[in-house]
């Protein structure tokens, strides 16, 4: 695992949407991979892997139930430029069975703390 590039992003030190986009060609041609802590209110990119992120939350203090992996594509506007699709999010014992996030108030509270912490 890789750590030491990953961009912790909170309240105090957001991230502007044109520093996302500078990401982007450093691993994947479209987007940027984000882990959420919704409970610490903090976001994680820039990593290979969500699971990569997760661990360093984990290692952090943060609890596995407020962890949550997305996909942030931000040539997108409007909704589309947040994807919820990890594998991190696949856990049947926490309600999610999916590799979405299934829960619609999950959903708003993700974009929410996105939007407070990527500056458009």
């Amino acid at each position: 695992m890789v750590m030491t590039t990953m961009l912790r992003v909170t309240e105090s030190q957001p991230i502007s949407l044109e520093d996302v986009r500078r990401l982007v060609p450093g691993r994947f041609r479209d987007m940027v991979k984000g882990v959420v802590d919704l409970k610490r209110r903090l976001l994680v990119l820039d990593a290979d892997m969500h699971a990569d992120q997760e661990a360093l939350l984990l290692a952090d203090g943060s609890q596995q139930r407020d962890l949550w992996g997305i996909n942030l594509y931000p040539q997108l506007d409007g909704p589309d430029w947040i994807e919820f699709d990890s594998m991190i999010n696949l856990r049947p014992s926490f309600g999610n069975r999916s590799r979405s996030v299934d829960d619609p108030a999950t959903q708003e509270a993700i974009v929410s703390l996105v939007a407070e912490l990527v500056r458009r």
